[in-house]
């Protein structure tokens, strides 16, 4: 299944947008990462593949660590990235980044997954790829609302439909990485702000600007 290029439901683009804050402050608004798009996406594909593995892979293989681990970096990065963003604009690109590599790894294993036994891999045009893909205008979306497509379908569903949530949230966490970057480049980084902020304070002085 190819990556898609073509817009993504409203849903799914405010990944980041709407979480982008603009501000003069020494240390600006951070955290929020549960309200990101990529997040959610991100939390919804770890307790997917937690069910998964349990299911379908020998749970004392390599193979599940391996999945589950790299699940589980995907979420964690995201969170640690928008905590961290506070005070380190490159920290939190770096986590991003890190978490986009970690889905692409879990990509390719379920891709494995599926070649290794012979099974389809739905192609982007495919009724049921794009009835996978329409659940992300599920209200209070969650890893309930595919649980059956994991738990009570087919290796070959199962692991399609985990390829179908990983596109998703790759389209996202790349939108999300262009975001940073421009915002890096309109404000900088902390050692920026805190070089402008004491500039300001010099030039005001403690009690505030001169008087004339």
């Amino acid at each position: 299944m190819e990556q898609r290029r073509n817009r993504e439901p409203d849903g799914l683009n405010r990944s980041y947008r709407s979480n982008r804050t603009y501000s003069r402050e020494l240390i600006p608004r951070h955290g929020g990462y549960r309200g990101l798009k990529s997040y959610q996406s991100a939390e919804i594909i770890y307790d997917a593949t937690v069910a998964f593995c349990a299911r379908f892979v020998d749970r004392r293989s390599r193979t599940t660590d391996q999945m589950v681990q790299a699940a589980r970096s995907g979420k964690q990065n995201i969170a640690e990235g928008s905590q961290a963003s506070g005070t380190s604009k490159k920290t939190e690109l770096k986590l991003v980044s890190v978490a986009r590599a970690s889905l692409e790894e879990l990509l390719l294993d379920y891709q494995d997954f599926l070649r290794q036994r012979s099974l389809g891999l739905w192609g982007k045009d495919d009724p049921r790829a794009q009835a996978v893909r329409r659940l992300a205008y599920a209200s209070n979306r969650s890893y309930g609302t595919y649980r059956t497509y994991v738990e009570q379908s087919s290796p070959e569903v199962a692991a399609n439909t985990l390829i179908c949530l990983i596109h998703q949230a790759n389209y996202l966490l790349d939108r999300q990485l262009r975001g940073l970057q421009e915002q890096f480049l309109a404000e900088g980084g902390f050692t920026e702000r805190l070089y402008h902020a004491r500039k300001r304070r010099r030039a005001t002085g403690p009690g505030g600007p001169p008087k004339e």
